[in-house]
């Protein structure tokens, strides 16, 4: 039977990470306006993106739980697909009022409501606006070899995250590490981006397969 990383569908687009150095050092409350403008202007300036990404996970000993990679596409705000395509074939695809992930290999699709699914999570600073931001206070940030790193900490404590550091070489997204509650850490590496870019409409649709258990209800549409 195949292992599966701990997690839900959120999880899943928190998976997102390649082998690699962890982020450097931060110093301790020296949050910088310079690191918080960078996260701005990549919600409000990035209304697309397509790229490849790869990922890792590691629990609490730096032991290596998973490995696998795929493409990223979104359209804020609010949409998304993800789709991991080695080891196993699993689809994330926001279409704006849910959150499906389907997987190939299981024959199964799990559905949330989107506003519940990614409440309070980092997966809000892939898809949303610069609202998004509002869930997070910039902790610190710090220029390493090229890149340059801002922590970001969850005002809810309760989002299961103690913090995010995306790391940008210029004003692009190049890497996402995430430390969750029980010291198990994703590190991200995204490649090949193109922003800005118009993405067709039905990549961000979804209709699960006929021969495939569809657990959890979808949110409907308010009549106008």
């Amino acid at each position: 039977m195949r292992k599966r990383v701990r997690g839900d569908a959120v999880r899943l687009i928190l998976l997102l990470a390649v082998l690699a150095a962890a982020a450097p050092g931060f110093a301790a409350d020296s949050a910088d306006s310079a690191g918080r403008q960078l996260v701005e202007r990549f919600l409000t300036d990035v209304s697309t993106l397509e790229g490849s990404f790869e990922q890792s996970v590691l629990d609490a000993e730096g032991e290596v739980l998973e490995v696998s990679s795929g493409t990223i596409e979104i359209e804020r705000p609010g949409r998304f697909r993800w789709a991991t395509i080695e080891p196993y074939e699993q689809w994330l695809v926001a279409d704006g009022l849910n959150i499906w992930s389907y997987d190939v290999d299981l024959a199964q699709v799990t559905v949330k409501p989107q506003a519940d699914a990614l409440a309070n999570t980092p997966a809000l600073l892939l898809g949303g606006d610069e609202s998004a931001l509002d869930e997070f206070s910039v902790a610190s940030s710090v220029s390493d070899r090229g890149m340059t790193w801002v922590r970001l900490v969850p005002v809810d404590t309760s989002s299961g995250f103690r913090q995010v550091e995306l790391g940008f070489v210029g004003d692009e997204l190049s890497r996402m590490v995430f430390l969750d509650n029980l010291e198990q850490q994703t590190i991200v590496s995204l490649s090949d981006v193109t922003v800005n870019e118009a993405i067709d409409a039905s990549r961000f649709d979804f209709e699960a397969p006929e021969d495939v258990d569809v657990v959890g209800t979808p949110a409907v549409a308010e009549s106008p």
